[in-house]
Formats: C-alpha cells, structure tokens, sequence
C-alpha cells in the first residue's frame, strides 16, 4: 500500500529542516567561542572533522584521475574553504541572521542567472532591497564583515557550479571527501598561525568536533536521505530558509536580537531565494537530475 501524500513528504521535509537547524545551531555554538578561538581556527576544526568523516565513509579512489579531474576537485576544495572562511570572518563582526542574508545573494544571483525570463528580475529588486534595509539602522554595519559575507556568497556561487562539475567526474561522494580535504588542508598553517597553543585545548577541540557534526556531518546526512524522495525544486525552497533559522539560532544560543526592519530585510530575501527558486525549477525534475552537493554544508 503507498502511504499517504502527506507522509510522504513529511518525512523528507524533516529531515531537510532537522539539517537547517543544525547547520545554523553549529555556527552560534562556533560564534560563542570567538572569545578562545580564531574564527580561523574554529574553521579548520569543522573543515578537519567533516573531512575525517567523509573520507572514512566514501574511502575515495585517487589513482587513475585526470589532471582535469584534479583541477575541479582542488578548486572545488578552495570554494569550500573559502565560503566557510569567510562567512565565519563575517559573523565574528556583525549578526549571524544578517551574514547568512547577505551571503545567500550569492546562490540567489545564481539561481535567477539560469533563469531566461526577464520577469524573474523581481527577485534579485527584492532581494537587494533586503540587502538595502539593513544599511538603514542607525547603528550600522561593520564594512569588513558585510563584505566577508558577500566574499562567502560568492564563494557558495562557486562551491555550487563546481559541485556539478566534480559529481561529474567523481563517483559518488569521492569528489566532495577530496575537496574536504582539500579545504582542511589549506586552512591548516593559517589556523595553526591565528590560534597558536589554544587550538590543542582538549575543550576547544571537543567543541570544534561538535561544531563539525552540526554543521557538515548531520545536516549534510540528512539532505542525504532526504534528497532520494524530496524534488530539488522543493529542496531549493526548504533551503531558503537558512537565513530565517540562523536569526533564530543565534538569538537562542547567544541573544543576538535583531530589529524589526532586521526581520524585513531578512524575509525579503527569503521571500526573494524562494521566488527564485520556483521560478528555476523545471517541472518533473528529480533529485538524481541534479550533482550538485546539498548546500547546507556552506554555513
């Protein structure tokens, strides 16, 4: 017997929410342990433990590659350093809800550029007003840490476009282990340089572990499972609402409240990424249509 529609897509559904918060709740834990830890170290951490169990599970085939193939995973790998780089620099200054918003132009730009509809256009004016209404507070924004989080965007645009190319080219999750390693690997000396002996501390280290399994290792799962009956258009919706859950996380985890034009601007480009992704969506695609990487692995 099939079981009904709504069950169906409940449990799909949870499972993408479940990864949201997760991703989201990793990066408050993260945020408040600034104080200790470089936002530097704290990302090698997460890089480190994500890696060590990708490749422990996918146990990648390195001989016979291509130098093409090498190519596309080593710049897959520095897209991903460099958008949890550089999203980590931007919450180290300004709200976690607000970085998250802004960094989501990136996908959000990508999204309506595969789009040939001119009427699509709507999103991106919606979005940037989003974007405009955060410059509207009296108090401000710290410049670097806006244009970290626009640097992340743009990197999660790459992390996107060379996912594709990669799943191509390497079975399965080879590619995405590779890359991990990659990036782990890349923010090693930078890491070891911004902590100095506070990145051994077997507390911080505890931590980062967890931070890792938060933000890589179960939401990344649970896309997973999900993605084998959930469509990527619904996918794509689901998704848009990161920036919403991580206003959410950081006012629990460390009472970071935001203003009420904060909260308009952050439902504007939601509003705006699940536009677009409506728009982007071609009916009857399914998940095994699409190589790109779950995306909750960019927060």
């Amino acid at each position: 017997m099939t079981p009904p529609p709504s069950r169906t897509l409940l449990g799909p559904v949870g499972l993408v929410l479940i990864g949201i918060l997760s991703v989201q709740l990793g990066a408050a834990i993260a945020k408040g342990l600034f104080g200790e830890i470089s936002p530097t170290a704290m990302v090698w951490l997460r890089l480190a433990t994500s890696a060590v169990v990708l490749v422990a599970v996918a146990r990648p085939r390195f001989a016979g590659r291509s130098r093409q193939d090498w190519l596309i995973v080593l710049g897959f790998g520095l897209s991903l350093a460099t958008m949890n780089w550089a999203i980590y620099q931007s919450f180290s200054r300004i709200p976690l809800g607000i970085a998250v918003t802004i960094e989501f132009i990136g996908p959000l730009t990508l999204a309506v550029l595969g789009s040939r509809r001119a009427r699509d256009l709507v999103w991106v004016l919606l979005a940037g007003l989003g974007v405009a209404l955060l410059g509207f507070q009296r108090t401000g924004l710290d410049v670097l840490g806006v244009a970290y989080a626009l640097l992340a965007g743009a990197a999660w645009a790459a992390y996107i476009l060379l996912s594709a190319s990669t799943g191509r080219r390497w079975a399965g999750f080879d590619g995405l282990a590779v890359a991990s390693l990659v990036a782990a690997a890349g923010m090693t000396l930078p890491a070891v340089l911004s902590a100095g002996s506070s990145l051994w501390d077997g507390r911080i280290l505890l931590i980062g572990a967890l931070v890792g399994l938060l933000s890589s290792v179960i939401p990344y799962s649970c896309e997973l499972v999900a993605l084998r009956s959930l469509r990527p258009a619904v996918f794509g919706i689901l998704m848009s609402l990161e920036p919403a859950a991580a206003a959410l996380a950081a006012i629990v985890v460390l009472q970071e409240h935001l203003s009420p034009l904060q909260w308009v601007a952050i439902a504007c480009v939601v509003a705006a990424s699940i536009g677009a992704t409506r728009s982007g969506s071609a009916p009857g695609e399914h998940p095994s249509d699409h190589s790109a990487a779950p995306g909750t692995l960019a927060t």
